[in-house]
C-alpha cells in the first residue's frame, strides 16, 4: 500500500473515532435536586442512577449515531404488547385515540396507570413505545398511550386540526376518560420529547385531578422559542434535524389534506396549500399552517404558549426531568433553566446524562446493544420512586392525623 493510501485511511479513521466519541468513558448521571426527602425515594429504589451509564461501546458515546438509530431502527427485539384501542368523541369534532395495556403480573399493591404522551408524530405503535409499555407491563403498570391526532393511518382525521406542541385538551381528554374506567388509580404521567413539554405543560396549566401523583418528562427543549432558533442554524447539524421534523409533520397534513385543507377549512383560516407544501423549516410551516388554525398572531406567540418553562412553576405535583447533553435536538443552552428550577423547588429531580442522544440511551454491548434500554429501566424505576415518595407523603399526613386526634 501506499504512503499516500495509508494516510488517507489513517485521517478517514481519526474522523471517525472523532464522531463516534469512542475514547469517551462512562459516566454517572448528574443529579440537581434540593429537596434531599424526595431524592431519598429515588436513591432507595433507583440504585442505577449511582452508577455510570454504559453506552453501547463501539457508537453510544456519539448522541448523533445514537439519535439516527433510535429514528431508524428503534428498540432491538421489540415486542408488541397487545392492548385495546379507545376512541373518544371531542368537542371540537376531533376523534382521539389511546392505546390501554393491563399489567401482566398479578398481587402488585398499588393501582398505578402510566398516562404516557409519545414524541412528535408518534404514536403507540413507535417502537420505543412498545418496548417501554412491555417494560412496564412485566413490572405491574397499567399503561395508557396517547396517540397524537393525525399520526395513525387507521384512524382518520375528522376536524380540522391535528397535534401541536402545546395543545394539552387531547392528554386531559385521555386522563379523565381513564379516571372514569379507574377511579381509584393513581397516575403518573410520562412524556417523551414533546410528549415531555406537553405532560409538564398540562400539569402546570391548571389545577389537575388528584390522581395524577407525579410525572416524568425525557428529552424535552422546554422552551421552544429559543430552541427553534438554535435548529435554525446549521452548527452541529441542527438545520438536518429540523428538516427531518418538518417532513414529518408536513407529511401527515398533507396526508389528511382531504380534511385539513378542504375548501372550507382554507378559507376560515386563510390556508394556503402550496405555502404548506413549500415550508423547509418548521417555522415556515408553523406560519402557513399552525398559527392559523390555532388562531395566533405571530409565531412568537404561538411558540410561547407552547413552552413548558412558562407553566414549570406551577405544577403542584412531583417532577423528574431526564436529559443527555449530547442530545442534537436540544442544545446544552435549553438546560440551563431545568437545572435552575429543580434546584429551587421542592419534589423536583433533574437528570442529566453525558451521552444518549434524543431518546436513544442504548446500553451494554460492543456494536449490538441490550434489547432493555438504559431509559426503560430508568423509566420503570422513576416511576417506583414517585409512589415511594406519594405513599410516603400519605403515611406523614396519616400519622399527623392521629397525632392530633
Amino acid at each position: 500500500m501506499s504512503p499516500a493510501f495509508l494516510a488517507v485511511v489513517a485521517v478517514i479513521l481519526c474522523i471517525l473515532f472523532r464522531l463516534l466519541n469512542v475514547n469517551s468513558q462512562p459516566q454517572i448521571p448528574q443529579m440537581f435536586c434540593r429537596d434531599g426527602q424526595f431524592m431519598e425515594c429515588f436513591n432507595k429504589i433507583a440504585p442505577m442512577l449511582r452508577e455510570p451509564y454504559i453506552p453501547t461501546r463501539l457508537w453510544g458515546f456519539s448522541g448523533h449515531i445514537q439519535t439516527i438509530i433510535h429514528s431508524i431502527i428503534g428498540r432491538v427485539k421489540c415486542p408488541w404488547p397487545l392492548g385495546e384501542r379507545v376512541y373518544l368523541a371531542l368537542t371540537d369534532g376531533s376523534t382521539l385515540t389511546y392505546d390501554l395495556y393491563q399489567p401482566l403480573i398479578n398481587g402488585v399493591e398499588d393501582d398505578i396507570t402510566v398516562a404516557i404522551c409519545p414524541g412528535i408524530g408518534n404514536s403507540s405503535e413507535s417502537v420505543y413505545i412498545r418496548t417501554f409499555v412491555h417494560y412496564a407491563q412485566c413490572h405491574g403498570y397499567r399503561c395508557a398511550v396517547l396517540n397524537h391526532i393525525g399520526v395513525l393511518d387507521s384512524v382518520q382525521v375528522t376536524s380540522g386540526r391535528i397535534f401541536t406542541y402545546g395543545h394539552t385538551d387531547d392528554y386531559s381528554a385521555m386522563i379523565n376518560h381513564l379516571l372514569k374506567k379507574y377511579p381509584t388509580t393513581n397516575i403518573v404521567s410520562v412524556g417523551f420529547s414533546l410528549g415531555g413539554n406537553l405532560i409538564s405543560k398540562y400539569l402546570g396549566e391548571a389545577p389537575r385531578p388528584k390522581n395524577i401523583i407525579g410525572g416524568v418528562s425525557i428529552c424535552q427543549g422546554y422552551n421552544a422559542v429559543v430552541a427553534t432558533q438554535w435548529l435554525l442554524k446549521w452548527q452541529n447539524f441542527h438545520r438536518f434535524y429540523l428538516y427531518v421534523l418538518t417532513e414529518n409533520v408536513k407529511s401527515i397534513i398533507l396526508k389528511h389534506r382531504h380534511v385539513l385543507l378542504a375548501d372550507d377549512i382554507k378559507q376560515r383560516y386563510q390556508l394556503n396549500e402550496r405555502d404548506i407544501s413549500a415550508a423547509a423549516t418548521l417555522p415556515e410551516l408553523d406560519e402557513a399552517y399552525t398559527r392559523r388554525v390555532h388562531n395566533f398572531k405571530t409565531l412568537k406567540d404561538l411558540y410561547s404558549w407552547s413552552s413548558s418553562l412558562n407553566y414549570l412553576a406551577n405544577i403542584k405535583r412531583p417532577m423528574v426531568f431526564v436529559n443527555a447533553r449530547d442530545d442534537p435536538l436540544v442544545p446544552d443552552t435549553l438546560l440551563n433553566p431545568i437545572r435552575e428550577f429543580t434546584n429551587s423547588h421542592n419534589q423536583s429531580l433533574y437528570i442529566e446524562l453525558a451521552n444518549g442522544g434524543h431518546l436513544g440511551f442504548y446500553e451494554g454491548g460492543l456494536i449490538y446493544p441490550n434489547p432493555v434500554t438504559w431509559l426503560d429501566r430508568a423509566l420503570v424505576s422513576l416511576i417506583g420512586g414517585i409512589v415511594m415518595s406519594h405513599n410516603d407523603l400519605l403515611v406523614a399526613k396519616g400519622s399527623l392525623t392521629t397525632t392530633v386526634i
